[in-house]
Formats: C-alpha cells, structure tokens, sequence
C-alpha cells in the first residue's frame, strides 16, 4: 500500500481541516481515504493554508506529519514575515504535528513513540528544532519549553524555491530516514532512526 499527500482535501468545512486529513492509499486507479468528497466548494471557502498529511514508513514505524501550508506569495519569508530568534510553528491554523508509532532516534537522541506539535526557532545560522508534548494545539501561542520532548539545533540548507511549505521525507533506507521542511529557498532536514 503506497501512502500519499493530498493537500488541501478538506479546506473550507467546519472541522480542523490540520486534524481531518489523512494519508490516503491507493490502489490502482481508485482513490480511496478521508476526505473525498464529491461537495463542491466555492472558491470563497477555501482556505489559504490548505491542510495536508504525509506519511513514511521507516522499517516498521509509522511517521506522520499533519500540517496546513501557507504560501509565501512573493513575500520575503526567514528574518521578515518569520522573523529570526522566535519560536515559530512551521505551518498554519492548527499546530503542526508529527506522529511517531514507535521510540525513535532524532538526530542521536531519543523520542518516544507518540504526538508531538513542531516548533522551530529560525535563526540566520543554525536553527532550533522543538517536538513538544502539547500535540494538538493552535500555531500560536507555543506551549512552553516544560512541554519540550525534545530540543536539537540543526543547520538549515538550499533547495530550489518553492512557495508552498512543504514537509517530505527525501531520504528513506533501511531504518534510517530524514523529515525535510522546505519553503522557499530554505531546508531544515532531521535525520530520524528506527529501531
């Protein structure tokens, strides 16, 4: 069963579209999964952050990212709309949230199977990558470094530019993986280990 993303399935309703996307699988031609809908929205009900999910497995862990993915519209994005040293959650609406099934290794360190919410400190150098307890939560306010599961600084990379936000999982081998966001010319990659 392959797993994919479908970006904003269920923009517009009245439910947390962060929280009602799923992954959705496919099989054959047959599109099947939450969400679908034959509803036909107007353009006025959709939102601007359209939610979406991906979803890796590593060996036998599930990896889930629910988020919505603003765009940046041909805004300057880190130092400006993000502004740099403030705790920021990467996407909209809803907190975005990242679902392990099973312990994990972060970048060395180990994190235990469940929901957290992302957070991220952006920086000019390094950045701060935050997986905080409080899993479902509004983007703002962050809920307090005593939530914090885990805290690792990272150095942010290039990538072509790209003006919806993204996560993905561009390395997958053996147990071993990486959770990427992109948006803009800008990439902040987590290496994760199953065991």
């Amino acid at each position: 069963m392959a797993l994919i993303a479908i970006p904003g399935l269920l923009a517009g309703c009245a439910r947390d579209p962060g929280r009602d996307v799923q992954p959705i699988s496919l099989t054959g031609n047959d599109v099947t999964g939450a969400g679908s809908s034959s509803e036909i929205l107007p353009l006025d009900q959709v939102r601007k952050s359209q939610a979406a999910a991906v979803a890796q497995r590593v060996a036998n862990t599930q990896i889930t990212v629910t988020y919505s993915r603003p765009l940046a519209r041909g805004r300057a994005l880190f130092g400006q709309l993000v502004p740099y040293d403030q705790v920021w959650n990467p996407g909209a609406d809803q907190a975005t949230a990242v679902q392990f099934s099973r312990d994990v290794q972060v970048a060395g360190h180990l994190l235990v199977a469940g929901k957290y919410s992302l957070w991220m400190i952006p920086r000019a150098g390094r950045w701060t990558v935050i997986f905080n307890r409080a899993a479902d939560v509004y983007h703002t306010p962050y809920p307090g470094q005593a939530q914090d599961a885990l805290r690792l600084d990272v150095e942010p990379g290039d990538g072509p530019e790209t003006d919806v936000l993204t996560f993905d999982f561009p390395l997958v081998d053996g147990k071993e993986a990486v959770l990427r966001l992109h948006w803009g010319t800008v990439t902040v990659s987590v290496p994760v280990v199953v065991p």
